[in-house]
């Protein structure tokens, strides 16, 4: 079983106050969202591989390191994955970014796709997957789906929020899968939303409703 890393950092915590809090706008909104993404990958991307190169400093040559091969790709969940993107960009500005669209159906809470378009090489790079909210887990599900046809190096899954009832569901389908979590909520409610949760975080980074 792949591992699940619920974060405790002090900042991420803060951040997520502001981010459930109705009163927060969507600018404001949009921003925190980068931020904990920010702060999120740098702890996703803990065990990238390194190689050793020498590097010429002002005062003699050193044995350093950078990252090996091919590095990463993030491939939000449209559309709300989107609000995470520049946060991760942030840190590994050399990735590549592909791109899932998917919806769930209010009726059945399934996920319908619409669009997936991921980079040509990915089957040399490791993917992370982007989704503020893990709900039902069938989108991130279906996502994960896609991307194992293309053989990546690795996958895994971030996201800010998730109910207990997703992350199950994702562990049960992709059990290879390492998945960060920002917050354990407590549950989903009768309409597939979660719970105390932070509403529809499409809605609130786009500002549409």
């Amino acid at each position: 079983m792949a591992k699940v890393m619920i974060m405790d950092h002090p900042l991420i915590q803060h951040k997520l106050t502001f981010l459930r809090d109705e009163k927060t706008a969507s600018r404001e909104f949009r921003s925190l969202v980068s931020e904990i993404a920010m702060l999120m990958c740098y702890e996703a991307t803990r065990d990238l591989p390194l190689k050793e190169v020498e590097t010429k400093t002002p005062l003699c040559t050193a044995k350093t390191k950078v990252l090996a091969g091919k590095k990463l790709a993030f491939v939000p969940i449209l559309r709300a994955g989107l609000g995470m993107v520049d946060g991760v960009l942030s840190l590994v500005p050399s990735a590549r970014v592909g791109h899932i669209g998917l919806y769930r159906d209010h009726d059945t809470l399934m996920p319908v796709e619409y669009y997936c378009k991921l980079p040509a090489d990915i089957e040399k790079r490791e993917v992370i997957v982007l989704d503020p909210m893990l709900a039902t887990g069938g989108s991130a599900i279906d996502a994960i789906t896609q991307i194992k046809t293309r053989n990546p190096q690795c996958i895994k899954f971030m996201c800010i929020i998730a109910a207990p009832e997703g992350l199950e569901a994702l562990q049960k389908a992709h059990p290879d899968v390492d998945i960060y979590v920002g917050a354990l909520d407590d549950c989903l409610n009768d309409v597939g939303y979660i719970m105390p949760g932070l509403g529809d975080a499409g809605d609130r980074i786009f500002g549409t409703k």
